[in-house]
């Protein structure tokens, strides 16, 4: 059977791995993973060794598999080599080596699950927070003959927390930026197929979204930290075809700052810390410098660990997860914050409803810089999630469900699934 262009373009990629890395083990070394995980790292050249081999097909140790299985995509190890090779790449390669020794079938089987739940969870939680006039801004207006300075990427599940993408495009708006919006489960990056194996699939998504994103304009701005790697390191890189460059947009608006900064004109009197993740190289620092330039605000660096890209990353992990977003917490309280503010919608989606235990908010920080420039879009997400009851929830959210016609069982199970249950650490009684 031919192997799919994605399939092609990956194996070569691996050749090339398996011919240039020389199982240094720096990678390894600069890992924050094989510790919370129990991994003994003392042999770190054995430990990448162990990787190489599962990529040729081979025998390897199975502390090189857990490894690959618990990388939160930090990017640590990227600088770290020496010799042309990404290890983050190279252990998303042994992750998909070993997802890919189930049969054909139960791979995309796996595939279609995890992308419909998405679909549907994307569809219901946008619902229950915005009218149709709203919803109209995140579909791409294909009528228009105007290229756009900008292309605005969304991806998928930024949508749940729709409140911090409309004020990406207010400030967009208020920057003179002329942008076109695509995103959304049918433009999808593939991730979900391409973790369950299904290269077929996810190649046939992925690279219709980056042609999609490619002829909608010429600079493509990412938001999701997971679309970015996805599209970034391990599609766009051999679909040699298409020209694709993701720049991520807190990159794109803190190389503005000299026209954002006169537009922040009001005072932000909060004492705030910043949960971050270094996994795209560059965004916590423009968070950062964003924060900074808000008058009256003061930044703490809360000195917590800086792994992974989002906080779903450490989902191989839950126990070492919650001691992450405990540590997180309190911090944060020994601090004396007002507010503790994140960057990312997954990582709001968890913590938000932390809000309700402890003496701060819990915000995403562009609410920050549209408070300063004046500008507001309420988190229904949070104000949803923090009623912790779903009778609550479905009575607050009726008027919503009604005029998009949402199936009521339907939008109790999401509710249930992708609003309260996504809680890693649990409330406090």
């Amino acid at each position: 059977m031919i192997a799919a262009p994605l399939e092609q373009a990956l194996d070569a990629r691996v050749t090339e791995i398996l011919e240039r890395c020389t199982s240094c083990g720096a990678c390894v070394d600069v890992c924050p993973m094989p510790g919370p995980a129990g991994i003994v790292a003392s042999d770190p050249s054995a430990l990448a060794s162990g990787v190489l081999a599962i990529l040729r097909g081979d025998d390897h140790l199975e502390a090189s598999a857990r490894w690959a299985a618990v990388c939160t995509g930090s990017g640590h190890c990227i600088p770290a080599c020496q010799y042309g090779v990404n290890p983050r790449f190279m252990l998303a390669m042994a992750r998909l080596a070993k997802a890919r020794q189930t049969g054909a079938a139960d791979r995309r089987r796996t595939a279609f699950t995890r992308f419909t739940g998405m679909t549907t969870g994307v569809r219901v939680l946008s619902r229950l927070q915005l009218p149709a006039d709203l919803l109209a801004r995140f579909r791409p207006d294909e009528d228009t003959d105007e290229t756009p300075d900008v292309v605005f990427y969304t991806g998928c599940n930024l949508l749940k927390t729709p409140h911090i993408a409309l004020l990406c495009f207010d400030i967009m708006d208020a920057l003179g930026i002329r942008y076109r919006v695509m995103g959304g489960p049918s433009h999808c990056c593939g991730v979900l197929q391409f973790r369950a194996g299904d290269l077929a699939t996810s190649g046939r998504i992925a690279y219709r979204t980056v042609e999609r994103l490619a002829s909608a304009g010429n600079r493509v701005l990412s938001w999701c930290p997971t679309c970015q790697v996805q599209l970034g390191e391990i599609v766009v890189p051999g679909k040699t075809d298409t020209k694709l460059e993701l720049e991520p947009f807190l990159l794109f608006l803190a190389a503005r700052l000299d026209e954002l900064r006169p537009l922040l004109k009001h005072a932000v009197n909060k004492r705030v810390g910043l949960h971050e993740h270094p996994g795209v190289r560059g965004v916590s620092e423009a968070a950062r410098a964003l924060l900074l330039a808000i008058p009256g605000l003061d930044f703490v660096d809360l000195e917590q660990p800086r792994i992974g890209w989002m906080c779903n990353t450490l989902n191989p992990l839950p126990a070492y997860k919650r001691q992450v977003h405990q540590s997180q917490l309190q911090a944060a309280a020994d601090a004396g914050v007002t507010t503790l503010a994140g960057i990312y919608h997954a990582c709001h989606r968890e913590l938000c409803s932390h809000e309700r235990d402890w003496p701060f908010e819990v915000v995403n920080f562009l609410e920050l810089v549209g408070e300063s420039m004046g500008l507001g879009r309420p988190d229904l997400f949070k104000r949803l999630k923090l009623m912790q009851d779903v009778d609550a929830i479905l009575a607050e959210a009726a008027p919503m469900i009604e005029t998009h016609h949402l199936d009521f069982d339907e939008a109790r199970s999401v509710i249930l699934s992708d609003m309260l249950g996504e809680q890693p650490l649990s409330l406090r009684a």
